[in-house]
């Protein structure tokens, strides 16, 4: 059978990121109980982005699967790299960002409204190096137009650093060489070519990725200096069957940043949901994410958190302590978390809605921002005085809006959302209150 190397080109690149701050956190006493991240797509690619004036560290984590020694990637570079500037990275450190940041059910429980005390629910919820490369490679390569800049090991991974004149000639060295590409790749190739990018391509040394005993791929973290701000994702668009999701977490000094080219929306947020949420979140997510997304014509990035990583409000996952920052990227930190920002953006692309890479600006917005949902559960004890009457028409009320914000955010009929619903059965209203009163 025909060694197949699947190319995975992933989206990445460059970033400028001047940021901001924040305003003070709202205090609440709800906390968390689920969590919408990245195991909810089925096909999510994951990148770090930390940058400070034009010095970047990127990390991409990779989400391939299949057999190791078919894997290969290839990612435009604005400069050519040397072995000091890669790195090979802990895949615990995506999964804690991953965790930090993402959107998050919360939960209130209603207190006994018999007990004589301020209720303030509405104020709360506002609330091994490698030998040089052979002369006949190399003569090959110069052939096509093709040269190889450097070429190194780190890690599990044999790394080759690639300029070229024409893209046909690039395709047909990568083919050459088992890198199958898939097919229309010259076309996309072109215009990197013509920026005067380079190629980062990795594939995996499999004595070294067997030695060590390696259960996946870790993450590949490349750190240059750039003015460019932009992630190129046409290139991954070649293998990919339907839409792609792409989570990216941007770390900053100062704090949020936005797309120059697409527009940048907030996810849905602080909305009251039905009890029966809190046990199917991720289907509840992923059917209003999916509805947001058609809803803005595909041609959107979300929004799903920005905060400043000292704090958390409610907590997920506690944040990133100094040495958990400094593997994800972050080469400025002076000792307080305070000084670390991160922008949570997710993007949903195909080919015909985002045919553009994605490229970022800054901004002057310190605001800060989480996709959270709301459970708030009636009191079940026991009600025996006469506001407990008012109480339970309330919550009745209560359930049948949070049914129609749930269907309205889904798209889910609204009967079948409320045959779900444990209805508060509420008092009945006695004849003669509706003659006079």
């Amino acid at each position: 059978m025909m060694k197949i190397l699947r190319v995975l080109f992933s989206c990445l690149l460059t970033v400028i990121i001047f940021i901001f701050g924040i305003k003070p956190a709202l205090a609440f006493c709800g906390f968390y109980v689920a969590k919408a991240d990245t195991s909810l797509y089925n096909q999510a690619s994951q990148v770090v982005i930390a940058r400070d004036g034009n010095k970047t560290v990127l990390t991409m984590a990779n989400d391939y699967q299949g057999e190791v020694k078919d894997f290969a990637l290839v990612v435009p570079v604005p400069v050519v790299l040397k072995e000091e500037q890669v790195h090979v990275g802990n895949p615990k450190i995506l999964q804690r960002l991953d965790d930090f940041s993402a959107p998050r059910l919360v939960e209130y429980f209603d207190p006994d409204p018999c007990q004589v005390r301020a209720y303030e629910q509405d104020r709360v919820l506002n609330s091994a190096p490698q030998a040089a490369p052979s002369a006949t490679r190399s003569k090959v390569a110069a052939d096509l137009g093709v040269t190889i800049e450097e070429q190194f090991s780190v890690g599990e991974y044999d790394i080759l650093i690639l300029s070229a004149k024409e893209s046909d000639g690039l395709e047909t060295w990568l083919i050459q060489n088992d890198y199958k590409i898939p097919q229309g790749a010259k076309e996309l190739l072109q215009p990197y070519i013509r920026q005067g990018l380079k190629f980062f391509v990795a594939k995996v040394n499999l004595a070294e990725y067997n030695e060590n005993g390696f259960e996946k791929l870790r993450p590949i973290a490349i750190a240059f200096e750039s003015p460019k701000f932009m992630l190129p994702i046409r290139l991954g668009m070649m293998n990919a069957q339907g839409d792609q999701d792409l989570i990216v977490y941007l770390l900053s000094p100062q704090g949020q940043v936005e797309l120059t080219n697409y527009r940048t929306v907030k996810v849905t947020s602080d909305r009251e949901v039905p009890e029966f949420v809190q046990t199917g979140f991720k289907d509840f997510y992923t059917a209003m994410f999916q509805k947001s997304y058609e809803r803005e014509n595909k041609q959107v990035a979300f929004l799903e958190y920005a905060w400043d990583m000292a704090n958390c409000d409610p907590c997920s996952a506690e944040p990133l302590n100094t040495q958990e920052l400094k593997e994800a990227g972050v080469f400025w930190h002076s000792g307080s978390p305070s000084n670390v920002f991160i922008t949570r953006l997710h993007v949903r692309y195909t080919r015909d809605k985002f045919p553009e890479d994605l490229r970022f600006q800054a901004t002057s917005d310190r605001n800060l921002f989480q996709g959270r949902y709301v459970v708030r559960h009636p009191f079940k004890g026991d009600i025996t005085c006469d506001a407990g009457k008012d109480y339970k028409q309330s919550v009745r009320d209560r359930q049948e809006q949070e049914a129609k914000t749930l269907a309205s955010l889904t798209g889910w009929g609204i009967n079948e959302i409320r045959d779900r619903i444990k209805f508060v059965e509420a008092e009945p209203i006695p004849w003669w209150d509706n003659i006079w009163n």
